[in-house]
């Protein structure tokens, strides 16, 4: 039993330094931005290396997990994303940069993939729902990376300085986790494959994970757009539509394990489906900024526990062994991720912001008419 109550904590660290490590890049970006005298378009043209690095590795880390083990691949991840924090606020030229965001973004992305494998492997031995809060750690990281950064960076820090700092906290929580992080690899036999392309139920879930992906991409880069252009809102509050999204997600995500054991993975799905996309309709339908913050916060609530359901899906379907395909999944959600901005631009460009949004609210009611097809139990 103590066993056990270990590796959820160790689990759960590993997704905090995750998402602490992970945050702390985005307030160095105006330094980066400055230091190298960048204009928009290039800076966007590095800020893809990260997502480039991470989409080259996470197909691969399933193989590696199952392999090696989670603990050697998470640490070994964590200690490439330790040592690349600093170079982000040192890169002396733009090509540097790049180079330095496509090894932190492989790093990051071969983590993320580990602790999943790591998180379905503690759920499943648990026999209950552990999967939202495990991914809600990761959002208590992203807060107080972000957070954290901001504060030392105002308080007068260098970004150097700033960064050591963050380093050095997450060596520490790295020290706490690593002796109960999973040693041993995945249980395999002889005829399993090192590497399996995915196909049936996978293919299914990593779509659905794409589409939530997508709208939490959509939250991040075009809810501040959305309020101050389509419902005239100040930009020096514009802010708070994602800051309403973020905090829903975290709460959502913390109390999520309660609310899917008490009402099942199937049943949360298809209400967190239906509540995410009605947040999108009021947000278009409503006139008032008020009133699209309201719907920010339904998506934030909605969305919550829908990818965590899905990773515990992934988990207990047989089309292909777990650890590869928490890889094929994560892959196809992080595209969402990168694909979302762009996505909703060229919907947007066509046809309307508050279309491309209403688009959305009607792919997340396909998530939640979806929710009977999922294997949410082993």
């Amino acid at each position: 039993m103590n066993h056990a109550i270990d590796h959820r904590l160790s689990t759960r660290l590993a997704f905090l330094t995750a998402g602490l490590v992970m945050s702390a890049w985005a307030p160095l970006v105006p330094y980066a931005k400055e230091r190298l005298q960048l204009a928009e378009g290039p800076l966007g043209l590095l800020l893809l290396c990260l997502g480039l690095g991470s989409l080259l590795t996470m197909p691969l880390t399933g193989a590696l997990a199952a392999r090696f083990g989670c603990r050697k691949v998470v640490l070994w991840a964590a200690l490439v994303v330790c040592l690349a924090l600093p170079g982000l606020a040192l890169a002396p030229t733009a090509l540097l940069l790049g180079l330095v965001l496509f090894v932190f973004g492989a790093a990051l992305g071969t983590m993320d993939v580990a602790m999943n494998v790591q998180a379905v492997i503690v759920e499943k031995a648990s026999g209950g729902a552990l999967m939202s809060g495990f991914h809600g750690m990761f959002s208590l990281g992203g807060f107080a990376g972000a957070g954290g950064m901001a504060l030392l960076l105002w308080l007068g820090s260098g970004p150097l300085a700033a960064c050591l700092a963050i380093v050095a906290l997450s060596g520490l929580l790295l020290w706490r986790a690593s002796p109960d992080l999973l040693h041993q690899p995945e249980a395999r036999d002889g005829s399993t494959p090192t590497f399996v392309m995915p196909h049936g139920a996978v293919i299914f879930i990593g779509v659905l994970c794409f589409i939530v992906f997508l709208a939490e991409g959509a939250m991040l880069d075009w809810s501040a757009v959305f309020l101050t252009a389509e419902r005239g809102l100040e930009e020096g509050r514009a802010g708070l539509g994602y800051a309403a999204f973020a905090v829903a997600m975290t709460v959502g995500r913390l109390t999520g394990d309660r609310v899917v054991g008490r009402f099942g993975g199937r049943r949360v799905l298809l209400v967190g489906g239906l509540c995410a996309a009605a947040g999108f309709f009021t947000a278009v339908a409503a006139p008032s900024p008020a009133a699209a913050l309201a719907g920010f916060v339904l998506v934030g609530l909605g969305a919550s526990n829908i990818v965590p359901i899905l990773f515990t899906a992934a988990g207990n379907q047989r089309a292909m062994p777990a650890s590869l395909a928490i890889a094929a999944i994560t892959t196809i959600g992080y595209a969402g991720v990168l694909a979302g901005p762009a996505m909703i631009g060229f919907v947007a460009h066509l046809t309307s912001l508050e279309l491309a949004f209403a688009a959305l609210g009607g792919a997340l009611l396909l998530v939640a008419a979806s929710s009977r097809l999922v294997r949410v139990h082993s």
